[in-house]
């Protein structure tokens, strides 16, 4: 919990930073890089995890890896491996990434299913879902076959849980009371 404070904070700080001086879309492309980097590379992982490798050395070696980010998006990377934060890198991207998608009304969900829906059944969940929020939509979709049947729309903290497991596992609680 700790640590998804500091990246949400570290990113905000991005955000206001990038905002101020205008180029939000080449930041976010730096940490949309930088993040699939950490999930791509494990090898790249251990490097920000690694407490051998010197502060130094490790934004020497972001400066080869990572020449075309922004002058911005380099010192604050830079700052942070300074400051020993640089584990949190990849919730600080994954941060800054939601916060310009709030900021932009862009609203993630996630349509889980048993199996694919086709496009008139989802049409109408999005439709549904879109009725009771304010901006748009970025729909990812999952199969997930323990659901027997149905779906699940996960958004932010809040899920709808219209599957067939969750309404089997329902009724048993209420016949063994």
């Amino acid at each position: 919990m700790k640590n998804s404070k500091v990246a949400t904070r570290y990113a905000r700080a991005l955000m206001d930073l990038a905002m101020e001086q205008k180029n939000i879309d080449s930041v976010l492309g730096d940490m949309n890089m930088l993040a699939a980097t950490c999930t791509e590379s494990h090898d790249f992982r251990l490097l920000l995890d690694s407490p051998i490798v010197k502060a130094e050395k490790k934004i020497a070696i972001f400066e080869q890896v990572f020449e075309q980010f922004e002058k911005l998006t380099m010192s604050f990377t830079a700052l942070i491996i300074k400051n020993g934060r640089e584990s949190d890198l990849p919730a600080i991207a994954e941060a800054f990434q939601s916060q310009v998608k709030e900021e932009r009304g862009i609203v993630p969900i996630t349509l889980t299913s048993a199996t694919a829906l086709d496009s008139a059944t989802k049409d109408a969940i999005i439709k549904k879902v879109q009725a009771g929020v304010d901006g748009q939509l970025e729909v990812s979709e999952q199969i997930d076959e323990s659901l027997i049947g149905g779906f699940m729309v996960q958004m932010g903290d809040m899920r709808v849980d219209a599957s067939v497991s969750s309404q089997l596992n329902n009724l048993k609680q209420r016949l063994t009371r």
